[in-house]
């Protein structure tokens, strides 16, 4: 099985001075599941080399068990630091793809048309496509056969109570929640920080960083029932 993992590389916060970047729990707790199950395994951002970190993600607060695996991990740290321009990447290279969360993503990946492309031809394909926490809002311009992709949809993300609670709601370009709603999705949520995750057809999103290990799963059990009814 290939998978592909997408990290942003985009590193301001708005117009804050402050940095941003992916969330090391929602690259670390994927990246570990897929390669504990034998995954073939590649990462991408739009810039290639090695993706900005969130550092709040890096907080002693926001430890988590894959993190600390992670800075541990030799071959992991030098995959993440290693990641292939997204341009030089194709849909039918891979069974899958995996978007990592984090703010960085709504400003570069969400507006990138090598990113929508890529979701399009992955989905389009009729092969499965996983987004965690901020990564659902990138699929804000893509489309499948005419229509926004979320359309009718059951989906998650990000909420708009959890972009409160991290005060950056007149920061960020858009609400992960309101785009999606917008475009016509069903937006589910639990209360915040808990670990949620919806499979809705070929779509697999994650609410938030404790949504990303079970998210991983989810995509693991779609792209195996996809091989077990193909063959």
């Amino acid at each position: 099985m290939k998978i592909l993992m997408v990290l942003t590389s985009h590193d301001q916060l708005g117009n804050t001075g402050r940095k941003t970047g992916f969330w090391l729990e929602e690259f670390a707790a994927p990246y570990f599941v897929f390669r504990d199950a034998g995954v073939d395994l590649t990462l991408a951002s739009p810039k290639g080399g090695q993706p900005p970190v969130d550092p709040k993600s890096d907080l002693p607060e926001n430890q988590t068990d894959a993190m600390t695996r992670f800075k541990k991990d030799e071959r992991a740290q030098r995959e993440l630091s290693q990641t292939v321009k997204l341009a030089d990447v194709k849909a039918e290279d891979f069974d899958t793809v995996f978007y990592v969360g984090g703010h960085g993503p709504m400003w570069d990946l969400a507006e990138s048309p090598v990113s929508i492309a890529l979701l399009e031809s992955f989905y389009n394909s009729g092969k499965p496509i996983a987004l965690v926490c901020h990564s659902p809002g990138v699929l804000r311009h893509v489309s499948y056969k005419g229509e926004p992709l979320v359309k009718g949809k059951r989906v998650t993300g990000f909420t708009n109570g959890e972009e409160e609670a991290v005060k950056l709601t007149k920061v960020v370009p858009f609400l992960v929640e309101d785009e999606l709603t917008r475009l016509g999705a069903h937006f589910e949520k639990l209360a915040d920080w808990q670990p949620f995750s919806i499979v809705d057809g070929r779509l697999v999103t994650g609410q938030n960083p404790a949504s990303s290990t079970s998210a991983a799963k989810d995509l693991l059990n779609l792209v195996g029932q996809k091989a077990a009814t193909a063959s």
